[in-house]
């Protein structure tokens, strides 16, 4: 199983923090992420509850569903098709906090590749050590936005 736990503080307002990540379109803008894209228009907001996003980075394509959407406080979100390893993702999910005018974000996720032995033993390090890179580097960057 992988586990991921990325925690930083952001120097901006909550809503400009929630803004950009649940931008599913554009998380191309960061470094880690080749392409993006809305596949899904969430029930009662572009990018709410039922949108599903494509994240293509370092050769996976996931497709992302929101289950959780409570601007600006928290985005959830499953793994729910992907190429070329097989997710069981159990658990996605970012929540911000406002701590005087910045923002304390905690990004989680949870999952397992369900490749025989391999999976277990070789997979789930690697998408959780790469997973903690990427969503580290997220932040940063839009720490650093102008």
């Amino acid at each position: 199983m992988f586990s991921i736990h990325v925690e930083r503080t952001i120097n901006k307002p909550i809503e400009e923090v929630f803004s950009v990540l649940s931008d599913h379109a554009n998380y191309a803008q960061f470094k880690a992420i080749e392409q993006s894209n809305l596949l899904v228009k969430g029930k009662h907001e572009t990018n709410g509850l039922g949108a599903v996003r494509e994240i293509i980075s370092g050769g996976s394509n996931l497709h992302e569903e929101i289950v959780a959407y409570e601007p600006p406080h928290k985005l959830g979100y499953k793994v729910v098709k992907s190429k070329p390893l097989p997710y069981d993702h159990q658990l996605g999910e970012i929540t911000l906090k406002e701590e005087g005018g910045k923002t304390h974000v905690t990004w989680r996720s949870k999952g397992h590749i369900t490749i025989f032995l391999l999976g277990s033993f070789y997979f789930d390090k690697q998408i959780q050590n790469v997973g903690s890179r990427a969503f580290g580097s997220i932040l940063k960057q839009i720490d650093n936005m102008a």
